[in-house]
């Protein structure tokens, strides 16, 4: 893959000191981030309620309002569809997240649904956020479920650059599109290092690793489906170009846009593939441990059998002249052969036979 083309100019502009503009609110903060007015590409007014909005709209009709939520209520929402003739499945699909990236034409009005990430370097993990955007006319809604993208960097790098703002909502869905393939490049980075980690420790013998490159896989399948289907979208964007005459600047920077976002998602099916692989050769070298474990268990257990067999070899031979010896040691007076002076040395002889027979017996079978 070649290297990626340097950044467009409204985005390698340095950030001079200025006040703050509305921070990304956690989840207990009110749901409406920021509603800004802007006419020929600078800021006119931040109205504090979204009925001050549609009010201060109207009255510029040739203003843009750009509406920043986050987890916004039903209300709100029905709020705006009435106001900007928002189509129903739409403001539906806003309510209740969990969408897949995609790109939907209701009229006047574009629907863009698109999965952000950011990487935590603490947990070593991927976090996705999910980002819904209303495109119309005179308007721009976002919808955030999640803590990424930072949408109000995007909003100061617009503000900052009256030129490009001016172009209408248009520019600011551009704009929002580069941010979330921006935020793919410190995953993609985490990723690597996660994967290179994984590698190390797969040929360490680490039992935990199975684990980590189970979750890892799993993240990387979200990444896909969040990369994936963005390749279709700025294509069909790019091909609409002629048709809603789209500004030939807006036309650069998409195709820029385009490019990254088919680099990310070719590093992340790389890192699906990669993990697989890695998968498999872990399988293999716990199968082989597992496999020499056994043999040295079973190595134990033979050489352990073969000290039983001597150890009952010697005992069988010590207990036949031990069982000889019992019987001619029994104290009466009326036993066979009892007196006889011969009996002795047969005694012995015959303790001397069954044990040289059990020796050779044994020795033959090679238990001794």
């Amino acid at each position: 893959m070649s290297d990626r083309r340097p950044r467009a100019a409204w985005r390698r502009q340095p950030e001079p000191a200025r006040s703050p503009v509305a921070p990304e609110p956690s989840a207990e903060e009110p749901s409406v981030i920021q509603a800004t007015l802007y006419r020929e590409g600078r800021k006119v007014s931040s109205p504090a309620t979204l009925a001050e909005t549609y009010r201060q709209l109207r009255e510029h009709p040739d203003g843009m309002a750009w509406i920043g939520l986050h987890r916004p209520t039903e209300e709100e929402l029905h709020s705006l569809a009435a106001e900007f003739d928002l189509h129903e499945l739409a403001v539906e699909d806003a309510l209740e997240a969990h969408q897949r990236p995609k790109l939907e034409r209701y009229g006047d009005t574009l629907f863009v649904v698109l999965r952000a990430a950011r990487y935590l370097d603490a947990q070593e993990e991927v976090d996705f956020g999910e980002l819904h955007v209303f495109v119309g006319p005179d308007f721009l809604i976002s919808v955030r479920h999640g803590a990424a993208p930072d949408l109000s960097a995007v909003r100061r790098r617009m503000e900052e650059n009256p030129d490009l703002l001016a172009l209408g909502p248009e520019a600011v869905l551009y704009a929002i599109l580069d941010a979330v393939v921006d935020g793919y490049a410190p995953v993609v980075a985490g990723v690597q290092n996660d994967v290179d980690e994984i590698e190390t420790e797969v040929f360490g013998g680490d039992p935990a690793v199975s684990r980590r490159i189970y979750e890892l896989s799993r993240e990387m399948v979200e990444f896909q489906r969040a990369t994936r289907p963005l390749v279709g979208m700025l294509h069909g964007l790019m091909a609409g170009f002629a048709k809603y005459g789209t500004d030939e600047e807006l036309q650069r920077y998409l195709r820029d846009v385009a490019d990254h976002v088919t680099h990310t998602s070719e590093r992340v099916d790389g890192f699906r593939q990669a993990l697989t692989e890695i998968l498999t050769v872990n399988a293999t070298l716990v199968t082989q441990q597992q496999n020499a474990e056994m043999r040295a268990l079973a190595e134990a257990g033979f050489e352990q059998n073969e000290e039983i067999k001597k150890i009952s070899s010697w005992a069988a031979i010590l207990f036949a002249p031990t069982l000889v010896g019992t019987i001619y040691g029994m104290n009466f007076d009326n036993m066979p052969e009892l007196h006889w002076a011969g009996g002795y040395p047969f005694a012995v002889l015959l303790m001397a036979v069954v044990c040289t027979s059990l020796y050779v017996i044994f020795k033959r079978k090679d238990w001794l």
